[in-house]
């Protein structure tokens, strides 16, 4: 199995990487920074390069068997990574003939009971709306991709390493919610996913026990 894991030197991104190679996976690590990784793994290639750049985007796509994005930024509506990245990624996936892909958002892009999405009720938190947004253009790009896409809309992540201790809940917030998830976690539930396979085409809600 090899990949490509867009976002790799974020807070998610260094879980999936050493993750997936202690998986056996061939990996490529894709982002600015990726000189901050150790490269003394045989199956990990670093690719140093922006995710706005269709040409590098697409070499560093082909003739892999899935791709993940946990692609960051800021926090207040201005930076356009999350957005614009999957915009990019997606048209150059289809170009390559890749067709799955795991991407990280959000919890605010989830259904809410009361119908609409979370980030649409009264009381959703203010500071958090700008971001949300950018989540729900990136979700808004994979559902009309025609890809096989999976978008885990995240709450609040915790710095901390895998406990296996979490449940998933497909489009809502599973329950109990508790608001947040390690990203060790999240890392542990998007390479199950691409093993499973239970979310096609689906938002997930995901939170620790």
């Amino acid at each position: 199995m090899e990949i490509v894991i867009f976002g790799a030197t974020g807070q998610v991104g260094r879980h999936l990487v050493s993750q997936a190679l202690l998986k056996k996976f061939k990996v490529r690590a894709y982002g600015r920074n990726v000189h901050e990784l150790s490269d003394t793994n045989k199956d990990l290639k670093l690719v140093k390069a922006g995710v706005f750049d269709d040409l590098d985007v697409l070499k560093a796509i082909k003739g892999c068997d899935a791709v993940f994005s946990v692609l960051g930024g800021a926090f207040d509506g201005t930076d356009k990574t999350r957005s614009l990245g999957i915009k990019t990624i997606t048209a150059q996936m289809k170009k390559a003939g890749v067709n799955r892909i795991i991407a990280l958002g959000g919890k605010g892009i989830l259904d809410a009971p009361e119908g609409g999405l979370l980030i649409d009720q009264e009381d959703y938190p203010a500071e958090y709306i700008p971001v949300g947004r950018e989540h729900q253009k990136a979700w808004e790009f994979l559902r009309d991709s025609n890809l096989d896409w999976t978008f885990v809309c995240s709450p609040d992540i915790i710095n901390a390493g895998p406990s296996g201790k979490f449940i998933t809940e497909a489009n809502m917030p599973p329950t109990p919610d508790t608001g947040q998830i390690n990203a060790g976690d999240l890392a542990l539930f998007m390479l199950n996913e691409l093993d499973r396979h239970e979310y096609s085409k689906q938002r997930v809600g995901i939170s620790e026990v």
